[in-house]
């Protein structure tokens, strides 16, 4: 998979915060279509499927992240089956 630059990834995750404080999925259809494209941006340069998964992803990739726990990038059902 290839993966993205940080500095694009620290972008995405920038813009998408600013349309998200800025409410723009309820706003005007132009700022509702960046955030829906960021979005998906963020999705394709994570391999991710979830834009909250894409996000948590991209901050993990971001120089300085100091991730908490992994479980987040971790799929539902693979959790599981490591279960002994």
């Amino acid at each position: 998979m290839l993966m993205a630059h940080p500095a694009v990834l620290s972008k995405l995750v920038t813009e998408h915060e600013t349309l998200r404080t800025l409410d723009a999925g309820h706003g005007d259809p132009a700022a509702r279509r960046r955030l829906d494209d960021v979005a998906s941006t963020l999705r394709v340069a994570t391999g991710t499927r979830d834009p909250d998964r894409a996000l948590v992803a991209a901050r993990h990739k971001l120089p300085g992240a100091r991730p908490h726990d992994d479980a987040l990038l971790t799929a539902p059902h693979a959790a599981a089956s490591r279960v002994p």
